[in-house]
């Protein structure tokens, strides 16, 4: 018997079984339903959009939103060793002092920026060397960018004239301003979660890895998690103990779903799905945060932008050399800003690159082009993800209701707009050919508020579907990380958050894994 089981070998499990596995005398067993991470398409940087509806993505969809014209909203998770740290654009951002002050604020002590700060510096190992806010040395590699696009000098440049200031870091104590991304990068290929925390500890021979392994709940014997039950194929299914304790690290779409199948949430909407409920707990699956964003795109001149990195001397140069266009991660340049006066913090983050990006990569343009993508840090809309059967095979249900708060709107549409003044600027406007998207002929608040919806789509950043308090009435979880009401099972992912970060969420989703490792071992 294992002393650990954790489901899911994403960003969260493999932060969760290197640190656990640490001791030696502690058995470790983590569950993973993807397999390895070995394509090319998870090693290319830029090829990240190559993964979406293949079998490294779980390829979830939103219910159709009835605020972005009844559209379905792609939400793509990795598949694989390293989850979604695997499939992302490798941005590392860690949002602001005040989102986790906010944190502690809703009933969850010990989660304000004084006491998760060291954790960030834990994690990383920063090109940029050791400094009050930064860390050097740790598991995750943090790198400049190592091919960045000319096109950037423009986009920095353009935005200061636009009034957004240069900062030098944007993960110190001041997040508003223009520079460039810093990345999850290791001399021009991805550094997953899987590469910085779980390959040096697979050597250990306290920890068992399994991949291709469907968990189908959590097993509950009076009150106590004792273990999960996997899938056997024809022949049903196995339970799998565990000593101490069972960790779902399964993200805020998983960690809820097998919640919900062992019967643990709202009594009426589980017999509804034909799940016996076991321990009542209405807030499992309730929370559903993630960033909305739209595309402002352009047409240049005489640039070189990522067009024809599709090209074979650029995969040979990325083989050869680790170099050239592959090694981007699209999004180059970051600005954060207030799109009004009497915001506490920025409600925008621009991503901004040399590249025509749209339905997320699948849609191509033959041309020069760049981007200027504003995205909502602060989303005040709220959505759901709750099953669809008592079939573990069947994906969820889930809705977020983007655009159904006036505010959110309101910033989106000021950040199209601030998108446009941007490009208006000398160092852009001198290479601008025309507008793609929206459009030049789409002009005033109603017809950008109708583009809007209709090109609305989700950044990747799915959080909050079991919530970390220890007061809110609808928290599925502790400040501890233990779900309220039944011993031995914890959620450690970014389905604890309370409210979503103010900006990119897999820093983040790291720096939850390594306090909630501490938080297991009495350490914190």
């Amino acid at each position: 018997m294992h002393d650990y089981v954790i489901v899911g070998a994403g960003s969260a499990g493999c932060v969760l079984a290197n640190r656990l596995s640490e001791d030696p005398s502690t058995r470790v067993l983590l569950l993973e339903a993807g397999g390895k991470d070995r394509s090319l398409k998870v090693k290319i940087p830029a090829a990240f959009p190559q993964q979406f509806h293949t079998k490294l993505d779980w390829d979830y969809a939103t219910e159709p939103e009835p605020h972005v014209d009844g559209r379905e909203l792609f939400v793509p998770r990795g598949k694989m060793l390293g989850g979604s740290s695997s499939m992302n654009a490798m941005l590392y951002v860690r949002g602001r002092p005040l989102d986790y002050d906010g944190w502690e604020a809703q009933g969850a002590p010990g989660w304000g920026y004084r006491d998760v700060l060291p954790y960030f510096i834990r994690s990383e190992d920063n090109v940029r060397g050791a400094s009050e806010f930064h860390g050097a040395g740790g598991p995750l590699r943090v790198s400049e960018q190592r091919s960045p696009r000319p096109l950037n000098r423009r986009l920095l440049e353009a935005s200061e004239a636009a009034g957004i200031p240069r900062i030098a870091d944007y993960n110190g104590p001041e997040q508003d301003g223009v520079s460039m991304f810093q990345v999850t990068q290791r001399d021009g290929r991805r550094f997953s979660a899987a590469d910085g925390y779980l390959r040096p500890a697979m050597t250990r021979p306290n920890l068992e890895v399994r991949t291709n392994v469907s968990v189908q709940g959590v097993e509950l014997e009076a009150g106590r998690a004792v273990g999960v039950r996997i899938g056997r194929g024809r022949r049903g299914s196995e339970l799998v103990r565990a000593g101490r304790e069972v960790i779902l690290a399964a993200g805020a779409i998983g960690s809820p779903q097998l919640l919900l199948l062992s019967g643990v949430g709202d009594a009426e909407e589980l017999t509804e799905a034909g799940v016996t409920p076991r321990h009542q707990l209405p807030g499992v699956g309730r929370n559903l945060q993630d960033h909305p964003f739209v595309t402002v795109i352009w047409e240049v001149s005489g640039e070189d932008t990522l067009y024809g990195a599709d090209k074979p001397g650029q995969l040979a140069e990325w083989l050869l050399r680790h170099s050239g266009k592959l090694t981007s991660t699209v999004a180059e340049v970051c600005a954060f800003t207030r799109t009004r006066g009497g915001l506490p913090a920025a409600d925008i983050q621009f991503h901004m690159g040399a590249a025509y990006f749209e339905d997320h990569g699948a849609e191509e343009y033959d041309g020069h082009c760049m981007v200027i993508a504003p995205v909502l840090v602060s989303p005040k809309a709220r959505g759901q993800v709750w099953l669809r059967s008592a079939d573990p095979g069947d994906k969820p249900r889930l809705i977020t209701n983007a655009l159904s708060e006036h505010d959110d709107v309101e910033s989106m549409i000021a950040g199209m707009a601030l998108a446009r003044e941007i490009a208006a600027q000398g160092p852009l406007s001198e290479i601008v050919v025309k507008e793609l998207k929206p459009g030049e002929t789409i002009s005033g608040r109603e017809e950008l508020e109708a583009d809007l919806r209709r090109r609305l789509m989700l950044i990747y950043h799915p959080v909050g579907t079991a919530r970390m308090s220890d007061t809110h009435e609808l928290a599925v979880v502790d400040s501890q990380l233990r779900v309220h009401g039944l011993k031995g099972l914890r959620v450690i992912d970014a389905s604890v958050m309370p409210t979503i970060v103010g900006g990119n969420t897999n820093a983040p989703t790291i720096m939850i894994a390594e306090r909630g490792a501490d938080l297991i071992k009495g350490q914190a």
